[in-house]
């Protein structure tokens, strides 16, 4: 009989042990509400980096981060997953995703410049870009869920009115819509930002969380996103948001770019992160596939859940990432129809209208768990709408 941890992590821990955890997932609300709203992954990391972290920990190698084992790392990984192989000397540590963004988004831009995002996305992208000094400009995605180039188009040309310099911040695969952007999509994309003189930036934290049916692309790798600047981790795929580490991965022609980021933005990201991640990137992509299943199994559930027991709410299976994207408008559930589960049903899902335009009456439901526990919100919800 297999091992559930490396056949489905997924099937991992119970709720009774999940409670047990002090992550903010499992803090922050009441214990009889099923926390399904942060991405955090309810799996115990795999085994390499269990190993990694408690090796490291008994030889005291807690000092400072090595940024090179981070980049080389994630240039094998990417390697062996996408047939890309970054250069890792050209790489810069960052603290995590969105640190990096600001920084990158430093070195392009000035304050009060435009940032383009293509919304509903990330609620972050909003709140670090605006404590940046920078505006955001919505371009919001097509009714599936992908880039829209007229929006885009608009958007870029709001963004640089009157000689104003711009960046477009890309999240690919796409959170919350779970798009993963083709080749085709992304240099339709990059060559409409490049025509504005417009840099692009790119979340692409969910890029090894693509199952069978999707190929991740990063901007980086294609040709048309040579000046593009890609934020990459572990943290999502390996559920180590706790082991903070990331990096910046530029095209061929932003090499010069990231020469000018300061060398102590490295010293935030956590040394055990870059172990952690480090061991998953070279070590876990037995979990990791074993994880993938597990959560295609999972998205297809919440398909047929939604259809058997909540046939009103829109899901569009998403291609990658662990979260669902549910339109709840038909329930009549006013503009934030999480806050008004969270009370009724005793689910957590992360509220629609902090992602931008296009989130009224939606929520966000990670579906990064156990099948029981997706059942049990699924019937929660059900019984009081």
């Amino acid at each position: 009989m297999g091992n559930p941890m490396v056949d489905n992590p997924l099937l991992g821990p119970g709720l009774d042990r999940l409670r047990e955890r002090r992550s903010v997932k499992w803090r922050l609300y009441d214990p009889d509400v099923l926390p399904l709203w942060v991405a955090e992954m309810d799996v115990v990391p795999a085994e390499p980096i269990q190993r990694a972290v408690a090796d490291a920990m008994q030889r005291g190698d807690t000092g400072y981060p090595w940024a090179a084992d981070y980049a080389e790392a994630l240039s094998s990984f990417a390697s062996q997953r996408w047939a890309w192989k970054p250069d890792p000397t050209t790489m810069h540590l960052v603290p995590d995703v969105m640190l990096g963004v600001v920084e990158v988004l430093k070195l392009l831009t000035g304050p009060g410049d435009a940032v383009v995002v293509n919304s509903p996305v990330y609620p972050p992208f909003f709140d670090f870009v605006s404590h940046l000094g920078r505006r955001v400009v919505e371009a919001p995605l097509d009714p599936a869920g992908r880039i829209d180039l007229a929006s885009l188009e608009q958007a870029l040309a709001e963004g640089t009115r009157g000689g104003g310099r711009a960046a477009y911040l890309l999240c690919n695969p796409q959170n919350p819509t779970g798009a993963v952007h083709t080749p085709e999509e992304l240099t339709a994309a990059l060559e409409l930002a490049e025509s504005f003189d417009v840099r692009v930036v790119a979340d692409e934290i969910h890029a090894p969380v693509v199952p069978e049916g999707a190929i991740f692309t990063s901007v980086a790798s294609l040709a048309a996103g040579s000046r593009s600047i890609a934020l990459m981790s572990a943290s999502k795929a390996f559920n180590l948001a706790g082991l903070k580490a990331a990096v910046a991965v530029p095209g061929p022609d932003a090499t010069d770019d990231l020469t000018r980021m300061p060398e102590e933005v490295s010293h935030g990201a956590s040394h055990l992160g870059v172990i952690a991640h480090r061991a998953a990137y070279l070590e876990g992509g037995p979990w990791l596939d074993a994880l993938l299943r597990g959560l295609d199994e999972n998205r297809r559930l919440v398909a047929a859940l939604l259809s058997e027991h909540l046939p009103e709410v829109g899901y569009r299976v998403p291609q990658g990432t662990f979260l669902a994207w549910l339109d709840f408008s038909a329930l009549g559930l006013g503009d934030d129809p999480a806050t008004v589960l969270r009370e009724r049903a005793r689910v957590a899902l992360h509220p629609g209208p902090g992602f931008g335009a296009g989130g009224a009456g939606h929520a966000r439901l990670n579906f990064g768990t156990s099948p029981d526990i997706l059942r049990e919100a699924i019937r929660r919800i059900s019984a009081v709408v």
